[in-house]
């Protein structure tokens, strides 16, 4: 059975990141959307990137999943490899929650949604949407011609409803 973290849970963990682990971390996916987006969220795992990127970072992370008694695959820091073949990615982070050891950055909603397109599942789709109904309630800023960029340099869709998906997304960048 599959683990499943409400908001209530992904805070802690998060709130514990920051209490207990140094330097400074990515906060993304499912968790962010939970804690930021949508409160009724659930996810697996929470997606926490390390931004020195050290081996050491990771093993914290692991160990920490340890100590608060989830699975270490509970804490995730594969996503740095998505993070990274995206051009000037730390730029679009902000800080999300500071604690006593360490900051835990969010992605602006560009790049949050940036994170999601290539794959675009149905629930990808859902969050990069409320993520842009936040941009846009909330005045943040949102590169909509970067994202429809990114879209248009995905292969064609052979999956008809990944095309749809994307042109679901395409039409909630409209201004």
């Amino acid at each position: 059975m599959a683990l499943e973290l409400d908001r209530e849970r992904i805070a802690a963990v998060v709130a514990a990141v920051a209490d207990r682990l140094p330097g400074e971390w990515l906060l993304v996916g499912g968790a962010l959307v939970a804690l930021w987006i949508e409160p009724r969220r659930t996810t697996e795992d929470v997606d926490l990137v390390g931004l020195a990127g050290s081996a050491a970072e990771r093993l914290a992370l692991l160990e920490l999943a340890a100590d608060l008694g989830l699975p270490v695959e509970a804490l995730n820091s594969a996503a740095d490899f998505f993070v990274h073949r995206i051009a000037g990615w730390r730029e679009e982070t902000e800080l999300f929650h500071a604690g006593a050891c360490s900051k835990i950055l969010r992605p602006t909603p560009t790049l949050f949604v940036l994170l999601k397109v290539s794959r675009l599942s149905e629930r990808d789709l859902a969050d990069c949407l409320g993520a842009v109904a936040k941009a846009k309630a909330e005045g943040l800023r949102l590169d909509r011609a970067r994202i429809q960029d990114a879209l248009a340099a995905l292969p064609v869709a052979e999956d008809a409803a990944v095309a749809e998906r994307r042109a679901v997304l395409r039409a909630a960048l409209s201004p």
